[in-house]
């Protein structure tokens, strides 16, 4: 039931600070949420045909879409191991240009340099675009006064020269109180930083630098639910999951103040905030092993999108899941995006992810 299952993912949320979740199958006789019954997605019989391991790391952000599917993907085929890990988008694309994980969970469209990083060790990768986000700015419930933040104030927060010189709330707004101000944010090696560095101060990775920084997603809901003067950043499944010990702030992109919602993010209001979510396959993997195939058929079904919903994202249309699945059945590899892009509009991977319009990875 979506019900028990949010449970789990609400405990694991709110109180773990592990980076590296080690998911593994229940007993042979574990039955998945189709009862045992042959899944195409999942492509196998329950406990049987399909056995070995997937390495999966990346993205916090992702962490836990990757988790549930994971968890859902085993029980249904008992002989595979799936891990799941948690180093960031960078460290992630590191490792899996590296050959050391299969899938690498990403918070934006590969880069350039790891693009090359994966050619020059043979890596050829199938992006796949699986969610959407409303990256959320959360406040301590007790701020009375952020209800709502311009693209400039968040600026004049974040900025490189706001380091050692904006360290108090009234020097952000005149009109907010003279206390001290407590930045949390996702460290250098996290593709949220990366988006919201572009987005918020204009270009990628310049930010100040004198703020709590972890590739942990917990120790910044940790530190803004204990601090009243806390401000913090991160994708909207973990404010979903914290509801209680924080509050979102509205963002006003220039159109007015609006919240972080799924309906704000499908209708385009949420600006400049909203992303997709994305895994990369390892082209090789899907060939040679037919369970890393079938993981990637799994997190593609729209059987299963229900998954990306429970943790706290934005399901893609049936229409990009079925462009998505046809990339990995089709073997096309390289970015729709183009490596490095900064255009992240899904508009065009219905039409292109199919099969045209993929460029090669690194120029």
């Amino acid at each position: 039931m979506l019900f028990q299952f949010r449970s789990k993912r609400l405990a694991y949320l709110a109180g773990s600070l592990a980076l590296t979740l080690v998911v593994s199958a229940c007993a042979g006789g574990n039955q998945g949420t189709n009862g045992g019954a042959e899944s195409p997605a999942a492509g196998g019989t329950e406990g049987g045909n399909l056995s070995g391991s997937i390495a999966v790391d990346g993205s916090s952000t992702v962490f836990p879409v990757s988790e549930a599917m994971a968890e859902e993907f085993m029980a249904a085929n008992s002989g595979v191991q799936v891990t799941v890990g948690s180093s960031g988008t960078g460290g992630g694309f590191e490792k899996f240009c590296r050959g050391e994980t299969q899938v690498s969970n990403a918070s934006r469209p590969i880069e350039q340099d790891e693009a090359q990083a994966c050619q020059d060790a043979g890596i050829e990768f199938v992006e796949l675009p699986i969610a959407q986000d409303a990256l959320t700015i959360v406040v301590n419930p007790q701020n009375d006064w952020a209800e709502c933040l311009t693209v400039e104030e968040l600026s004049t927060m974040w900025a490189p020269d706001a380091q050692g010189t904006i360290s108090r709330w009234n020097q952000v707004n005149p009109e907010f109180p003279d206390q001290p101000l407590t930045l949390y944010g996702p460290g250098t090696d996290s593709g949220t930083f990366d988006y919201f560095t572009d987005e918020i101060n204009g270009e990628e990775g310049a930010s100040r630098g004198d703020y709590t920084a972890s590739e942990d997603d917990n120790v910044i809901v940790q530190g803004v639910s204990n601090d009243p003067n806390a401000l913090g950043y991160f994708g909207f499944a973990y404010y979903e999951e914290n509801q209680d010990a924080l509050k979102a702030v509205q963002i006003d992109g220039g159109e007015g103040c609006v919240a972080p919602s799924a309906e704000t993010v499908l209708d385009s209001t949420y600006t400049p905030l909203s992303r997709p979510l994305f895994i990369y396959i390892s082209q090789n993997a899907i060939e040679e092993r037919p369970e890393v195939q079938a993981f990637a058929e799994f997190y593609l079904s729209q059987d299963n999108a229900s998954l990306v919903e429970e943790v706290g994202y934005i399901p893609l249309s049936d229409e990009l899941y079925q462009a998505a699945l046809a990339r990995v059945q089709n073997d096309v590899t390289g970015s729709v995006f183009g490596a490095g892009a900064t255009d992240y509009s899904l508009a065009d991977f219905a039409e292109q992810g199919a099969g045209g319009g993929a460029s090669p990875s690194p120029q």
